[in-house]
């Protein structure tokens, strides 16, 4: 059995606890927030207890095997660092940092540590993005060339405001659609060219839209949308190859279709999924089997670096106007 700590009682803290509590080989042992009753709050509702800090859980469990950090991103150094201290795994929400600088020392922390990093890009597990991974593995629509995606909402609500400090959060580029430039990096490989447009400054400060396009190395061109100026939150993509089109809406509700080429018509937002386990407890149960089982994850803690210097290529390309082209020397150096 498997002893489970949460730091952060938001949103994510919630998914990963809710997670946690009905997985089979996992005791949920401790919920941590320096907001003691928001904490409370969440450990009654999963049969944890509450801690204030993390030295105070630590101190009342015992040995914990892992620890979900679900905290603001500038904290997530301070408390890996801590949690790798004490030989636990750790699972720390996306990004994994706000600087590459600080993913590079966080990786070799824990590799020093001898503990597993495992980094929450959970839309390697929503079934509608697994299965077109799938489609395109096994050549449905031909050779891709050009892809859309689109994902956004309200702007989120959290501890602090922290999200309206653009040098704490990156905005919606680090912070949101960096799950869409993980999931096209998975599926098309290495990018070389990034270039971006943002609202960032034009607009009220609460309200941001950015448009990514992206150049990979075996030609595929992809346009990313992102926005925190709708109601109500929704993810779609397109994808054309040369014999047929992948798209996915979630304002439809509906699965993927793959439409061949004939005459016929082919707080923070948690996306919901109609699965009996949703893609946060699949993430986590997946997780748990690695450190079981000592294999390596579907999404690497190099994977999490390779989509931050993909969202802050997009952020320097938003300040100067210009394309960014990705120096693949200097991401080696951050991820070896």
């Amino acid at each position: 059995m498997f002893k489970s700590l949460v730091i952060g009682a938001g949103t994510m803290g919630t998914v990963h606890a809710q997670a946690y509590e009905k997985l089979t080989n996992v005791e949920l042992v401790g919920i941590v927030d320096t907001h003691y009753p928001k904490a409370l709050k969440l450990a009654e509702q999963v049969g944890a207890k509450a801690f204030r800090t993390y030295e105070e859980a630590v101190a009342s469990i015992g040995e914990i095997d892992v620890v979900s950090i679900c905290l603001p991103t500038p904290l997530h150094k301070e408390y890996l660092m801590k949690v790798a201290d004490q030989g636990s795994h750790v699972v720390c929400e996306k990004p994994l940092a706000r600087t590459l600088t600080d993913a590079k020392e966080m990786i070799t922390y824990c590799q020093e540590k001898d503990v597993k990093l495992f980094v929450g890009h959970v839309v390697r597990f929503f079934p509608e993005y697994v299965r077109t991974k799938q489609l395109l593995d096994t050549n449905k629509i031909g050779t891709p060339a050009v892809v859309r995606t689109s994902r956004g909402g309200g702007f989120p609500n959290a501890s602090n405001d922290w999200y309206a400090d653009f040098n704490s959060s990156g905005g919606l580029v680090l912070d949101m659609i960096i799950h869409d430039f993980d999931f096209l990096r998975w599926c098309f490989g290495e990018v070389e060219r990034v270039y971006a447009k943002s609202s960032k400054g034009r607009v009220y400060s609460r309200v941001e839209y950015a448009l990514v396009t992206l150049r990979f190395k075996n030609g595929v061109i992809a346009h990313v949308e992102g926005t925190w100026a709708h109601q109500n939150f929704t993810t779609k993509f397109e994808i054309a190859g040369k014999s047929g089109i992948i798209e996915f809406d979630s304002a439809k509700v509906q699965p993927v279709v793959t439409g061949r080429n004939s005459s016929s018509p082919g707080g923070v937002a948690v996306p919901e999924s109609p699965l009996k386990d949703n893609p946060y407890f699949m993430e986590l149960q997946h997780f748990i089997q690695c450190i079981e089982n000592n294999e390596q994850p579907i999404v690497t803690a190099e994977d999490a670096v390779k989509a931050m210097e993909i969202s802050l290529a997009a952020l320097e390309s938003i300040e100067t106007g210009k394309p960014v082209v990705l120096n693949e020397e200097k991401v080696k150096e951050v991820i070896q």
